[in-house]
């Protein structure tokens, strides 16, 4: 089986023959706040359970929450060491992953393992998502597996795109909040990641090295917002605030929504030596009647 690096490059350029601005205005954001069950899995005498937003697994940034119940004993298992690994088969069988927590981080206090998965693609006919998860308890390992289903991300707000950057690695952007953004100056959350190209062969499948990300550290990702809708001239806003990564690895800026509609977020992404290594800085003038230049790397928004 060949295993391959893929990813959806969702920062397309748009032109205004292709944007249905009055179509995409009347759309309704829906905020999801419930952690609500999105697959279990029964192995034996244990049975693993996945919360997510909403019980359902959307394209983009997806908090997880996992839960092993010895069935038996009706025990939950919160000493055990727990890996998480989402493969994605295609059409040809090749294989490939997307930015994810191997392995996840106990939460003894409330019982549950928790990490994330940035699912790049939504299940299709021709594209398929299998979670692969490990876990240990009495010394003795356990792997399961199980086909998921993940949907479309119907909030634009937490959209998320993939690139090339100019260093030559793939690095993947994800919003993470706010989900329905209100006319102020919102805090915003992204995360940002990298592909970790592997150093040896594919051992045994699934090889854990073979589909390795990493959270891009010590960053800085330039905000300049912007309504691209050709009546809006592209005009920005005021105080927002560049997003800088903090102690859970997310990066946290401001973005100042002066009113409800379309927004391009134009993104410069610059490294830890202060080169920008994707993005460009996008015209300051006002053209009422023509759609707003993008950054070459960008994210539209809608609220």
């Amino acid at each position: 089986m060949c295993f391959v690096a893929t990813f959806a490059i969702v920062a397309t350029s748009c032109t205004l023959d292709k944007t249905d601005y009055e179509s995409e205005i009347s759309t309704i954001v829906i905020e999801h706040f419930d952690y609500e069950e999105a697959v279990s899995i029964n192995e034996g005498s244990y049975k693993i359970i996945i919360t997510a937003l909403n019980g359902t697994f959307y394209k983009g940034y997806n908090n997880l929450r996992l839960t092993i119940i010895n069935t038996e004993t009706n025990d939950t298992i919160n000493s055990a060491a727990v890996t998480f690994l989402p493969i994605l088969t295609n059409y040809n069988g090749n294989h490939s992953s997307c930015p994810h927590r191997y392995n996840l981080d106990a939460n003894t206090e409330d019982d549950y393992y928790s990490g994330y998965a940035v699912f790049i693609n939504e299940s299709s006919e021709l594209e398929t998502w299998t979670i692969y998860i490990s876990f240990t308890d009495n010394g003795q390992t356990y792997t399961v597996n199980k086909t998921i289903t993940v949907e479309e991300q119907g909030n634009m707000n937490l959209n998320m795109t993939a690139f090339t950057a100019d260093d030559g690695e793939q690095y993947f952007i994800a919003l993470v909040a706010p989900q329905k953004p209100k006319i102020a100056e919102n805090e915003l959350v992204a995360g940002i990641y990298t592909y970790n190209s592997p150093t040896s062969d594919a051992g045994t499948f699934p090889d854990p090295s073979q589909f390795s990300y990493s959270e891009v550290e010590d960053y800085t990702l330039l905000l300049d917002p912007r309504m691209p809708e050709p009546s809006m001239g592209n005009h920005s806003s005021p105080n927002n605030q560049d997003l800088i990564q903090r102690e859970d690895g997310l990066y946290y800026g401001v973005v100042n929504y002066t009113m409800t509609g379309n927004w391009t977020l134009n993104f410069r992404l610059q490294n830890q030596f202060g080169a920008i290594i994707k993005g460009t800085e996008v015209s300051t003038d006002f053209t009422p009647g023509i759609e707003g230049e993008r950054s070459e790397l960008y994210i539209d928004i809608l609220f």
